[in-house]
């Protein structure tokens, strides 16, 4: 497995030192988990490492090694916890994919549209075990956050596949369904990286924190790019969120407006955009409604909530890094 640099390691607070101390660590997280998943099985090391090879920022492990920053630095243990996070992350997309009947992920074939459905999900459970077994090794403790990030993990999917429950708020809704689908991963792998690095249980707890907001503040933007970014710009087809129904939070604020001006926008998201004329027109809407607007200012907020619950620890490279981090997760354009 070639490794390449994450797209988001270039964080502005990273001084070259520890840019390159990010660099080494993912190097080596890439290492374990080539190690972890080869196979005596071709087909089966192949299935493995199918999105792992097909790239990736590795968000998630990077953010476990620059939490390190905050202990003792970059231990064997954090690269084990880091490797694990990744793997429990990509073996969530095998499952998404075949839930949204992906046929690309990463610029390359999902692994449903190259293989089919049901060896896309037990490869999925696979790296779930894979993951789970690195874990294993770092204790009790690990274990159990493991089982509980899984658990809400399962959680979120399942909640976000379903419609609101009646009487409940939707837009509040969606973001205790993002603090679980996403924040929660995030959250693991910055609490790991606190943890096994040495890091004080305050510190463990402020990254912990730090790492849910941050992941839910990730979402958030991938909400706004699914609407604003144009053709190959992002890397991802615009509107495929609305296209599979999905009530993120631009759309959210457009369906809650009682203006008689919008109702041609809000006909269009609650109906089938199957049609490509008809998923033009309601970007188009979209793009240019105040609800871009509202949840955008959301997006920030959340960005800056991750960022002011690190306000105790003491200024430091790692801390300007994690602070840069959290401004560049809500305003990047992919």
């Amino acid at each position: 497995m070639t490794s390449s640099t994450p797209g988001i390691i270039a964080v502005p607070g990273a001084s070259d030192d520890l840019t390159a101390r990010l660099l080494d660590g993912l190097e080596r997280v890439e290492r374990v988990i080539l190690e972890r998943t080869r196979h005596e099985d071709d087909f089966i090391s192949e299935a493995n490492l199918h999105l792992a090879q097909a790239g990736g920022k590795r968000f998630r492990p990077m953010l476990t090694m620059l939490v390190a920053e905050l202990g003792d630095g970059i231990t064997d243990e954090v690269v084990a916890a880091a490797a694990g996070v990744e793997l429990t992350h990509l073996a969530s997309l095998y499952h998404d994919d075949v839930m949204d009947e992906a046929e690309m992920r990463r610029g390359a074939p999902s692994a449903n549209a190259k293989y089919d459905n049901s060896t896309a999900i037990l490869v999925g459970d696979l790296l779930f075990g894979s993951a789970s077994d690195i874990i294993a090794d770092l204790g009790p403790q690990a274990v159990k956050i493991q089982a509980q990030t899984f658990i809400r993990l399962c959680t979120g999917q399942i909640r976000d596949d379903r419609p609101c429950p009646e009487g409940e708020d939707p837009q509040a809704y969606y973001r205790s369904v993002l603090a679980d689908k996403t924040g929660v991963l995030v959250a693991t792998a910055a609490r790991y990286g606190a943890m096994f690095s040495g890091a004080t249980p305050e510190v463990v707890a402020m990254a912990t924190e730090y790492g849910e907001r941050l992941g839910v503040a990730f979402q958030l933007a991938d909400d706004l790019i699914d609407v604003a970014s144009l053709s190959g710009e992002s890397g991802k087809t615009p509107g495929t969120d609305l296209r599979e129904g999905k009530r993120t939070l631009p759309v959210l604020h457009a369906l809650a407006s009682d203006d008689p001006a919008d109702a041609e926008l809000q006909r269009l998201l609650l109906s089938d955009l199957d049609d490509d004329a008809d998923l033009a027109r309601a970007l188009e809407l979209l793009r240019a409604h105040r609800a871009m607007e509202l949840a955008r200012e959301e997006t920030l907020a959340v960005g800056r909530g991750a960022s002011e619950v690190l306000a105790p620890l003491p200024d430091s490279d790692a801390k300007a890094a994690l602070l840069a981090l959290a401004e560049s997760v809500v305003t990047r354009a992919g």
